[in-house]
């Protein structure tokens, strides 16, 4: 992967996992990073969550700790004890303020970390530092994730190189306004952190927010873009043509990695992009989009590889959205099964049988109203979703 100037990565196999696997990461950041954050909108929030985004709220970080196998998750007053405990050792083991310290955690909710292995693995990992290091962090998040995710950059302020390079970690949980996903995002350029914070909301609305697998939205999810000033490139700030590359460039990073969670969604087997357009407005297309992409007899249709169309166009009755059945459009890639609300018929819906036989495809819908779009990534509902659930936590 790419480096980014300034930045460092270290993991190691704790033992916070039975399987031996990298469980334990570190992100180091040379010099005090602008830091922008974004969190799970769910109201049970893990320790973690509850430490780190105050932190970061005050713009500036220079560390993340990172560790699976356990969320630190409704463990009270206890766990948040716990996570300061981790993050004031990293900082000492670092000589940095301890809120420059973010803490991180994906896992099992509702058990204690286990602090004997965390005080003994933590003081390892600043020794390891290394700007090659990160595939290893991105590793060491995952959880039921079947490969790492990470995605980069290039940019440039007048003439001046940058680079953007971000991780994640996530396959299960995964819903809009935040899922059960961890991210981060590393960047040599100088960023007005205002506009920094902006330009990550603005990213995550476009991304890991227009995605779904399981509709179920976790108790610790946190995306964090650190912005170290290492390339030594003038600021970019809000309204200049490099605010406007920088944010295309954010953007793009977390479409890809947001895509790649829906693509390892656990047991899918299906990466389905859900279009919407002519809808009365950008609500009303989201509503439909939504729908349509977390229904389980549509997700279900989708492993199945069966173009049932009548279970698309029926999530478009119910999603609330402004609907003329007459006009309703559907495809399925290239290929019509509906057209003004009626099935086009056997021959073609044979040619749509074949779209769903690829590995990712679209389902584009027209209302026929307005000029009203939207889109959603969303994956297949398996048997193998099942049985990794079923079984999680054994």
């Amino acid at each position: 992967m790419t480096t980014v100037k300034g930045f460092s990565f270290a993991a190691r196999p704790a033992g916070i996992r039975k399987s031996g696997r990298l469980d334990l990461g570190l992100i180091f950041s040379s010099v005090p990073a602008t830091c922008a954050g974004v969190f799970t909108t769910n109201k049970i929030q893990a320790a973690p969550v509850l430490v780190t985004a105050p932190r970061v709220a005050a713009g500036r970080c220079q560390a993340v700790l990172i560790n699976s196998g356990n969320a630190n998750a409704c463990t009270g007053e206890p766990g948040l004890r716990d996570a300061r405990c981790c993050g004031r050792l990293l900082a000492d083991c670092l000589g940095i303020d301890e809120k420059l310290v973010a803490v991180s955690s994906t896992g099992v909710i509702g058990h204690p970390l286990p602090m004997p292995v965390m005080q003994a693995a933590i003081p390892d990992l600043p020794r390891g530092l290394s700007p090659d290091a990160v595939e290893d962090v991105a590793a060491a998040m995952m959880t039921t994730d079947s490969f790492a995710k990470l995605s980069s950059r290039q940019g440039a302020v007048a003439g001046m190189p940058y680079t953007l390079l971000g991780m994640a970690k996530g396959a299960g949980m995964i819903h809009p306004n935040m899922a059960t996903m961890l991210a981060f995002v590393m960047t040599d350029a100088c960023v007005e952190p205002n506009f920094l914070q902006q330009a990550l909301r603005d990213a995550v609305a476009n991304s890991f927010n227009i995605i779904t697998v399981d509709r179920d939205t976790s108790t610790n999810d946190m995306v964090l873009v650190m912005a170290n000033g290492e390339a030594k490139t003038p600021e970019i700030v809000a309204g200049s043509p490099e605010a406007k590359e920088f944010s295309t460039l954010l953007r793009e990073v977390l479409l890809d990695l947001a895509k790649m969670i829906v693509r390892d969604g656990e047991g899918a087997t299906k990466l389905v992009h859900v279009q919407v357009e002519g809808a009365a407005d950008a609500a009303d297309a989201r509503r439909v989009a939504y729908h349509v992409a977390t229904s389980s007899l549509v997700k279900t249709a989708f492993f199945g590889e069966d173009a049932n169309w009548g279970r698309i166009i029926a999530a478009v009755g119910y999603s609330g959205a402004q609907v003329d059945p007459d006009r309703i459009a559907i495809c399925f890639g290239d290929v019509p099964v509906v057209q003004k609300g009626l099935g086009t018929g056997p021959e073609l819906e044979a040619q749509a049988t074949e779209v769903l036989k690829r590995a990712e495809f679209s389902v584009c819908i027209d209302l026929g109203i307005g000029n009203g779009r939207a889109e959603y990534y969303t994956s297949d509902l398996t048997y193998d979703y099942v049985k990794i659930n079923a079984a999680y936590r054994t």
